[in-house]
């Protein structure tokens, strides 16, 4: 009898392979749903997803002036009125520079097509058979310029719908204050602990705050230098830093590379110009994106450089450049949630950077 109790208990404790089977497969067939429905309502989500960083970023204002006594209303509609003159602000700016540089594109793409030609002739003057390798004629940089203009192009429609992203963030804001409440209420427990919660929040605020302000000291320093350079556009320039800045080390790249183009081509500007342009690109880049952001974020809130490039790859596929240019603040916002349990803790140290190595003793 003993015998049989033992084979009955070890025959339950044992998952069955077929259940495991169907439930590796019901996993991802939902993941291919959510994936597809990220995909397809782009659309509905963007402008609720700007406007949920948005609210990350302004609740802390929010929440100090409503510590001073101001009412929940007042403390939201100061903190609004600043963000839409950053919002108006950026868009201005933003527009300005832009069709400056449509303006200026046609002649960016002549000069550039005349530079490949040269540099192609002068290939063809080599003793070298380039019939078999890959042509400079391959290279076709105006794609560069074509591809800004297109990035530029969504940015500024994202940009019309606004209104209804700064409305979201208003009602967002307002929750704010009264959210842990309703949390609790929602799981039938006044006591309930939210620690766990407030910290994930905690991280991804603080993620979001360090980012953007090493963005925008990023921004303001390569337009600052390209205007001394004498590079055209330095303030468009510096808007393409700022925002290619939030994807970490490809964003700087990317950023550089039309800049780097642009200085190329100008008539006015000699070769030890181009030179400063990227040197400028290589010190403010090293400088804030490794050596000071790292120190301000730590290896908690870090990114693997694999997982930066697939979180790239991912976005950009699902909802294009404005999904490439919140990829990593969605790939963090991600890794945190999952380390704050245990049984997905696993996924989000596998998500983060590399420990430091340490040598045995002994």
């Amino acid at each position: 009898m003993r015998v049989h109790l033992d084979r009955v208990q070890w025959s339950v404790s044992v998952p069955s392979p077929r259940n495991s089977t169907q439930r590796v497969l019901v996993t991802m067939a939902a993941t291919i749903v959510i994936v597809v429905g990220l995909k397809y309502s782009v659309s509905v989500l963007l402008p609720v997803l700007v406007a949920v960083f948005l609210t990350v970023l302004t609740a802390p204002a929010v929440l100090w002036l409503e510590r001073r006594r101001l009412p929940a209303w007042a403390a939201v509609v100061l903190v609004m009125v600043g963000l839409v003159a950053i919002v108006v602000l950026f868009g201005a700016v933003l527009s300005a520079a832009v069709r400056s540089f449509n303006d200026a594109l046609p002649g960016y793409q002549r000069a550039l097509t005349e530079l490949v030609e040269t540099a192609s002739g002068w290939m063809a003057g080599l003793p070298i058979d380039l019939s078999q390798g890959t042509s400079v004629e391959a290279f076709d940089p105006n794609a560069v310029l074509k591809m800004l203009a297109s990035l530029f192009g969504g940015v500024l429609a994202a940009l019309k719908n606004a209104a209804l992203v700064l409305i979201i963030v208003v009602f967002m804001l307002l929750e704010v204050a009264g959210f842990p409440r309703k949390f609790r209420a929602a799981l039938a427990d006044p006591k309930a602990n939210l620690d766990r919660w407030s910290t994930a929040a905690a991280l991804v605020q603080r993620y979001l705050v360090i980012k953007t302000a090493t963005s925008v000291a990023t921004g303001t320093l390569i337009a600052l230098w390209l205007w001394w350079v004498g590079v055209d556009s330095p303030l468009l320039w510096g808007l393409v830093a700022f925002m290619l800045n939030y994807i970490p080390s490809v964003g700087s790249i990317l950023a550089a590379v039309p800049a780097l183009l642009v200085a190329t081509v100008q008539p006015e500007l000699s070769f030890g110009s181009v030179v400063l342009t990227a040197a400028g690109y290589i010190a403010v880049n090293v400088a804030l994106g490794n050596i000071l952001e790292p120190q301000l974020m730590g290896r908690r809130l870090g990114l693997s450089p694999l997982v930066v490039l697939l979180s790239l790859v991912f976005w950009g596929w699902v909802w294009g450049p404005f999904g490439m240019l919140l990829s990593v603040p969605l790939t963090m916002t991600v890794r945190i949630a999952l380390e704050q349990r245990e049984d997905t803790r696993w996924i989000a140290v596998l998500l983060a950077p590399p420990p430091p190595t340490t040598t045995a003793m002994g």
